[in-house]
């Protein structure tokens, strides 16, 4: 990939459609560790190193699940910087439609 390629919103859109990927992950991996992500404070605790927050005991799925957080949020963070926040939110919307349109989901729910 050429640096002018890098930049184009081809290949962030493309990147992002990998980061929800990612996301889907990361559930899967609170689900096996019982980390309530949505709960106030424990993402952060799971971004340092806290495996008291899982509700069962499994250091590698609980590894996984930190290592995927990390990624998103270096990702993401690249985005805005390189993009904008403005680009970087139409780009996750648009994501977010078409994989809500290829997963028979509805976009607008919770």
């Amino acid at each position: 990939m050429t640096h002018e390629e890098r930049f184009t919103t081809s290949h962030w859109k493309t990147l992002l459609q990998q980061v929800v990927l990612v996301v889907l992950e990361v559930q899967h991996m609170a689900s096996i560790c019982q980390v309530a992500l949505d709960a106030p404070g424990v993402a952060e605790r799971v971004l340092a190193n806290d495996g008291y927050v899982a509700g069962h005991s499994n250091p590698a799925a609980f590894k996984k699940l930190r290592d995927l957080m990390l990624l998103h949020h270096a990702v993401t963070r690249q985005m805005v910087d390189e993009l904008g926040g403005t680009a970087a939110v139409t780009i996750a919307e648009q994501v977010r439609q078409h994989l809500a349109a290829h997963s028979h989901h509805d976009p607008d729910a919770p």
